[in-house]
């Protein structure tokens, strides 16, 4: 098991993965009219949770049960299904290359940190693994159990984007944090799912889908100037 302190750092949003350039479709959201204030911003935080954050978790976890496999083979195999299944999942070619993109920046921090694990048998996709394989990978190395590992991938979908309100909104940081807390019970719930499905074969993982945060994100990945690279 991981200690309380390992856990922590890997769910800190300073952790060097490049998470904090990433607003989770939020800015786009911004722009549209559809996040407006506090209230609205908790509605886009509780609705991604419940995608994005629950589908995210559990690949995550499902990566770090592939990590126990004994052999190399075998466990590329598996990875590669799951990468697979999760790019099926991930409508938006924007959120796919943003995906890939994050799994790269964090698997470059997971090779300094970890150097033997067994990153090598994530597959050779062009852009690099999803995110969330990496960081199952990643949180496996780090001794943290599945639950563990599905809590910090729910953890950072909804405070990235909390994050990006208080700039993008001007929202009183207080308030924020006071609502994170009030989601707490709903992250812990949405992670023990994940961690559960994780035994579920690739195809079968969750696969909730939020139609309108594909086409916001799309339309963002077009805007020469943004605040977020997503």
């Amino acid at each position: 098991m991981a200690t309380p302190s390992l856990l922590l750092l890997l769910a800190d949003g300073r952790f060097p993965a490049g998470a904090h350039a990433h607003s989770g479709g939020l800015e786009a959201a911004v722009a549209a009219g559809r996040v407006t204030d506090l209230a609205t911003l908790e509605a886009f935080l509780t609705g991604r949770l419940a995608t994005a954050g629950l589908v995210g978790a559990a690949f995550a976890a499902a990566a770090h049960r592939a990590a126990a496999l004994a052999e190399s083979a075998v466990r590329s195999g598996a990875l590669a299904r799951l990468d697979a299944e999760l790019d099926a999942r991930t409508a938006a070619p924007a959120l796919r290359a943003v995906s890939r993109r994050q799994g790269r920046a964090l698997l470059r921090a997971g090779r300094a940190i970890w150097p033997d694990a067994p990153f090598g048998d994530l597959p050779a996709t062009p852009g690099g693994a999803h995110q969330p394989l990496v960081l199952g990978l990643l949180c496996a190395a780090a001794g943290m159990s599945r639950v563990e590992t599905a809590t910090v991938s729910a953890y950072g979908t909804v405070t990235g984007a909390a994050s990006a309100g208080v700039r993008l909104l001007g929202l009183d940081p207080y308030q924020v944090q006071a609502l994170l807390v009030g989601l707490a019970d709903a992250c812990d719930g949405t992670a023990a799912e994940a961690a559960r499905a994780a035994d579920d074969p690739p195809e079968r993982l969750p696969a909730a889908a939020a139609p309108l945060a594909d086409i916001h994100a799309e339309i963002h990945a077009t805007w020469e100037v943004r605040l977020f690279a997503s």
